[in-house]
Formats: C-alpha cells, structure tokens, sequence
C-alpha cells in the first residue's frame, strides 16, 4: 500500500516535468515571415545549442537603424539533416542572410536561407527556402508519368 502512494505522485511529477519542454517551445509567429530582409554581415558567434542554434551577426552597414542582428535557427538535429555541419559558420565568416525579422522591430530574425563564403547555400534545417522561416514557395514536386 505505501509503495503505490509513493509511486503514484512520483510518476505524475516525472510526466509533469518530461512534458514541460513541449509546453516552453514557442512558435514562429513573432518574425513576419512576409517581408523578408537581406544582412550582409560578418559572424560575430555561432552558439550551437538546443533547442535552437543562433547565429549573431555584425553589419557593417546598419539594417533598420541596428548594426548587430541575432539570428534564430533550428535544432541543431533539424540543421544537420538539411546539410549543416557544426564548422559550416564560423566567427569572422563574411555571410549573406535572408531573415524574416522580429515583428516587434527589435534586431533578431528567424532564418530562411544564408549564403556562405564559399557561395554554398543552406536553409534551416530543410534545403535552402523550405522550412521554418521560408518566404519563398519551395519548388513543386515532379508529377509522375
């Protein structure tokens, strides 16, 4: 009788807190997703964490008044399936990015795609433009004959 008054309660406080992280993610509805912007800038840092990577960027010329933009992307598991490696940015990178920017006006953006030095381009998480963050319609599918 004691095990199961004490096995009860803890397996609810175990489910409570496992289902917290699906409860703390947030959706994508704070970037305006309709007027995409275009950064040129150089990497200031690459943080590469869950549940998102970010990606701070130095402009050398201001975007909307501000010089440094935080960029949100996927998870790093969504990023490595769309062809990210953990080296793919680095500090001091020069990189062109297409961001849905805050809706708010504040200087931080969702990715849709960056094009890096060597001119390869990656999406987030998905082939460039497909993904969270796209503003633009990804390719139809072929039909079959």
């Amino acid at each position: 009788m004691t095990d199961r008054r004490v096995a009860y309660p803890l397996a609810l406080l175990l489910t409570a807190l496992g289902s917290s992280a699906v409860f703390a993610h947030h959706s994508f509805s704070m970037f305006d997703q309709t007027t995409p912007l275009t950064l040129n800038g150089v990497v200031a840092s690459v943080e590469w964490t869950n549940p998102h990577v970010y990606i701070e960027l130095d402009l050398p010329d201001p975007v909307k008044g501000a010089s440094h933009w935080s960029i949100e992307l996927g998870s790093p598991s969504i990023l490595q399936r769309g062809g990210w490696k953990f080296n793919s940015v680095k500090k001091g990178d020069k990189v062109t990015a297409v961001v849905s920017p805050l809706k708010n006006g504040e200087p931080g953006s969702l990715l849709t795609r960056i094009t890096l030095p060597d001119g390869r381009v990656l999406g987030n998480g998905g082939p460039a433009g497909v993904g969270p963050g796209t503003t633009a319609t990804p390719p139809a599918a072929a039909t079959p004959r």
